[in-house]
């Protein structure tokens, strides 16, 4: 690959130039591999909740409080010799990458699974800590064998009678495998508030991990075979990386403007560029363009899609516009140019089902609980979802499902990483 880049951050600020294409590849790119990594090993454990759950029997999640078996467990006052003995059961070999930290005083705790005990299955990131934690727990504040039970309940929720431990104790960003959509759709499967909690609702930072992740999946599905795996990591790179600064310029240049204006600076920026031209011009005037590089145009439009977004949901501090922004962002560029749009349409036809099940007769969720998982946000290939996470970085809580009710937690412990923190700087280190 001939392609170079310079990687901006999201205050326009220079990362690194000359940067060839494929050194942001998630098969090559240190960083990337690292946040993959870390990823599908990184737990976050609510401590202060799971005391409570013990001492108030409330062992199974809500709505599943038994009546007399709390237990006074001092999980919280024993957290220091809990956490050390997770560790040491955690680890597989002296200097591996296991990590156990303490946050928030005692109340929260990160997990780290070290890399040797993931053989096939990334499940282990969540069943060995689980598996550490109700050990760690019993051994060190004595639980009786009468009183195990409750321990391993409160850990690990209502698993095995729901093969889903979604009330257990320890979090992470993955979902387990029953519940991905297909091969490959691991990295896809991430709801948008936790992402954005995560960054702790920077909105640029945010899309990039998103997108980050996102491509990485696509890649894990098979869609980054032969030529199409440039056309990803161009997506990856100027809607994701913020390449040669075209994502914070539209954004600055429009940022009192609406939607439309960023259509037409995007198409200006196109045609000063070269990525399109004209083709033909029709009886009525109308000019129809062409792309010399139609992967490379995607990436443009993809850039812009993301800039509208920002542009319209910063406006009005709120998240919910997003599908209406990816829908007429879509049709009124490909009216504009004769062009297809962003993922040759796949993000358009997403936007108008997305549309239906966050705010029609089907709606409830809110764009916070969408992922690239979902039936309907599958079909577009990384460039969809990193609009949604920005939409809710941007959202003052008027959603009801915000990121603060849904996802606090990851926030608190997995934000404290420098790789999710700042993915963008991360990535252009690596390079």
């Amino acid at each position: 690959m001939a392609d170079e880049i310079d990687l901006y951050d999201d205050r326009g600020s220079v990362l690194a130039k000359g940067v060839p294409l494929d050194a942001i590849s998630p098969l090559k790119n240190a960083a990337i591999k690292k946040i993959i990594s870390m990823t599908i090993r990184t737990g976050a454990v609510d401590m202060a909740g799971l005391d409570k759950k013990l001492k108030t029997g409330a062992i199974a999640g809500r709505g599943m409080v038994i009546r007399g078996v709390g237990r006074d467990i001092p999980v919280l006052d024993k957290v220091n010799e809990i956490a050390k003995s997770v560790e040491d059961m955690l680890r597989v070999e002296p200097g591996d990458d296991t990590k156990v930290e303490l946050i928030a005083g005692g109340k929260r705790m990160l997990t780290q699974v070290p890399t040797a005990r993931i053989l096939s299955d990334y499940s282990v990131g969540l069943t060995a800590a689980m598996g550490a934690l109700t050990h760690a727990i019993i051994d060190v504040c004595d639980v009786s064998m009468w009183d195990a039970p409750y321990v391993h309940a409160a850990v690990w929720g209502m698993y095995p009678q729901n093969p889903d431990p979604a009330d257990g104790a320890v979090k992470m960003l993955v979902d387990i495998p029953m519940k991905n959509e297909g091969p490959g759709f691991t990295l896809r499967n991430i709801p948008v508030n936790h992402l954005a909690a995560t960054v702790r609702k920077r909105a640029i930072q945010g899309s990039a991990l998103t997108m980050i992740l996102e491509e990485a999946a696509q890649f894990e599905m098979g869609n980054c075979m032969g030529p199409h795996e440039r056309g990803h990591l161009l997506d990856l790179a100027y809607e994701g990386l913020n390449a040669n600064n075209l994502l914070y310029n539209l954004i600055k240049d429009n940022g009192k403007g609406t939607l439309a204006d960023v259509v037409y600076g995007l198409v200006e920026k196109a045609k000063e560029d070269g990525v399109i031209k004209p083709k033909k011009k029709l009886g009525s005037g109308y000019m129809v363009y062409e792309a010399p590089d139609p992967q490379l145009w995607n990436a443009y439009a993809s850039a812009g899609l993301l800039a509208a977004v920002c542009v319209n949901c910063g406006a009005m501090r709120a998240g919910q516009s997003v599908p209406g922004c990816i829908m007429y962002f879509n049709v009124l560029l490909e009216h504009e140019t004769g062009m297809p749009g962003v993922d040759h349409g796949m993000a358009q036809g997403a936007s108008v089902s997305s549309s239906f099940f966050s705010h029609s007769i089907y709606g409830g969720g809110g764009p916070g609980v969408f992922y690239g998982n979902h039936i309907v946000t599958r079909h577009p290939k990384g460039q969809f979802i990193p609009c949604f996470c920005a939409s809710m970085c941007l959202d003052a809580d008027t959603m009801y499902f915000s990121p603060a009710r849904t996802s606090a937690l990851y926030g608190e412990v997995l934000g404290a990483i420098p790789e999710f923190a700042e993915p963008m700087k991360a990535v252009a280190g690596a390079v």
